[in-house]
């Protein structure tokens, strides 16, 4: 895959913690740099499969981690119930005011920072990821939307999509921000539909999965995605749980998408 970013900086194994790296990108993608955390970097897999997680608005790459605990429901997961040996690949978003919608922009091509150069990163980290390890894409808030518009747009290169409380539609992002992500957008408007794309490449989509809390203020808007994807008779699960906008739903739902993907990863290479 091709990259664009000048320099990177990968911690200590040695000093850092067990199943960890650190990594910051010099990406021109970003004109500056961006930060990635990785976990379950020891994996045993080869190729080991990726799941990047793309954190929603205010938030960094740390989020999924130490907000979420998603490295913690990965270890139980492989422990109490075998699942495949995942390597968690948490960007961040580029950093762009409350949150870049992982779009092309003039003030960064934060779409080619995610597909680009964290995957290269992720691979030069760990040797066990290349260029055959399968891409799973998860988010949450806007990077749910995040995930099902590049899982839709790079529809061949992503294995699966998974999605919790997504934002659904662009205009959605003024509850969260008083600027939409589109303001400065490179590529025409259509570009930033979810629905744009999953139409463009309807026959080659990889399985697709989105679940959003009963008291989630975006509840409306999945409720109406998902009758969308099934006026287009596209297959997907759809859930709907107790809770709200909040790390405490999101922590409990990402088991959801782990063993999705897993379901995913097994049916490719059977035993």
């Amino acid at each position: 895959m091709p990259t664009d970013f000048r320099t990177i900086e990968i911690s200590n194994p040695n000093l850092t913690p067990a199943n960890h790296r650190w990594i910051t990108v010099h990406s021109r993608h970003l004109s500056g740099r961006g930060d990635i955390s990785l976990y379950n970097t020891n994996s045993t897999a080869k190729p080991a499969p990726i799941v990047i997680l793309l954190h929603g608005v205010y938030g960094s790459h740390w989020a999924w981690m130490f907000s979420g605990g998603a490295h913690r429901c990965l270890d139980t997961l492989k422990r109490e119930q075998g699942l495949s040996d995942f390597v968690l690949v948490m960007p961040s978003d580029g950093l762009s005011g409350d949150g870049s919608g992982y779009l092309n922009r003039h003030s960064g091509s934060y779409e080619k920072w995610i597909m680009s150069d964290v995957i290269a990163a992720a691979q030069r980290a760990v040797p066990q990821i290349n260029q055959k390890s399968s891409i799973y894409l998860c988010g949450l808030s806007m990077g749910g939307y995040g995930a099902l518009r590049l899982g839709a747009k790079y529809s061949t290169t992503v294995s699966g999509i998974s999605a919790h409380s997504a934002i659904t539609d662009i205009t959605e992002f003024q509850h969260f921000t008083d600027h939409s992500p589109i303001e400065d957008a490179l590529e025409p408007q259509h570009d930033s539909s979810i629905f744009h794309w999953l139409k463009k490449h309807l026959k080659q989509l990889p399985p697709i999965r989105l679940d959003c809390g009963l008291d989630d203020l975006l509840l409306a808007g999945n409720r109406r995605f998902h009758q969308q994807l099934i006026a287009l008779n596209i297959e997907h699960q759809y859930m709907e749980r107790a809770g709200g906008h909040d790390w405490d739903y999101w922590s409990r739902q990402i088991k959801e998408s782990l063993m999705f993907f897993d379901q995913i990863e097994r049916s490719k290479n059977p035993p």
